[in-house]
């Protein structure tokens, strides 16, 4: 069973910074598609980034060049740095885990990122 722990969310200032973590263990890690997901109250779900197997990324409009996504396999962690922060980037932020080999999904709990203006 695959479980995925994020943390780094917190309380910032418009304009701040944060890195989120999320953690897998029990996956094929190196050949997962990797993305982070948020969800602030009452709004959908929503896509934020990814980043493949081979390092390839993406990224929501509302992100581009604020976010940054990346991974370390060696660490089974993928990482989110935020920048340039916004009060609409407050949110529940997820990690979200796609296995290839299986094509099995998991969430992870989320973690509380809240920007003041």
């Amino acid at each position: 069973q695959v479980q995925l722990v994020e943390s780094g969310g917190g309380l910032v200032q418009a304009g701040g910074s944060l890195k989120l973590s999320c953690e897998a263990s029990g996956s094929t890690f190196s050949t997962s598609i990797l993305h982070w997901y948020r969800q602030a109250p009452g709004k959908q779900r929503e896509f934020v980034a990814l980043v493949s197997s081979g390092g390839g990324v993406n990224y929501a409009d509302a992100v581009k060049g604020r976010f940054i996504i990346s991974r370390d396999n060696t660490k089974n962690t993928v990482y989110l740095q935020m920048n340039n922060l916004k009060p609409e980037d407050t949110a529940v932020y997820l990690c979200y885990l796609v296995e290839m080999q299986t094509g099995k999904r998991y969430w992870g709990q989320g973690t509380q990122v809240i920007v003041s203006s």
